[in-house]
């Protein structure tokens, strides 16, 4: 089960935010995730409250107002070759939307299967 964060500059429309949203889960289902596991929530921030250099560490065009931190929690297992395929994914649904891939940043961290209860207490993959 990913967790997938979005944090936003405030305001976005709710259309932005589904837009976003269903790019990246589409990616994640590219790379074997179930269609109908979705875990997602959206922290739009006001500029006092998101920070974020505009150039850091390499970026082609500065970061501006449409900037996108994407922050995935997911079990450990998956491959770099996934990784890859998974970010590649993610930049073509954004440039199909006619967003800017350089107001893109993804993190990827991953925990264990034992740090994960679904449901009711149940730790079901240990």
């Amino acid at each position: 089960m990913p967790l997938v964060t979005i944090t936003v500059q405030a305001p976005k429309s709710p259309e932005f935010k589904r837009q976003v949203l269903d790019a990246v889960h589409g990616a994640l289902v590219s790379v074997g995730v179930p269609e109908a596991d979705r875990f997602q929530r959206v922290l739009e921030l006001g500029p006092d409250d998101f920070r974020f250099d505009a150039h850091y560490p390499d970026t082609a065009r500065p970061r501006g107002e449409d900037f996108v931190l994407v922050e995935l929690l997911w079990s450990v297992g998956r491959s770099v070759k996934v990784k890859r395929q998974l970010l590649a994914g993610l930049v073509a649904r954004w440039e199909a939307l006619g967003l800017d891939p350089e107001q893109l940043m993804l993190v990827i961290q991953e925990t264990q299967w034992e740090n994960w209860s679904f449901a009711g207490g149940r730790q079901i993959h240990i």
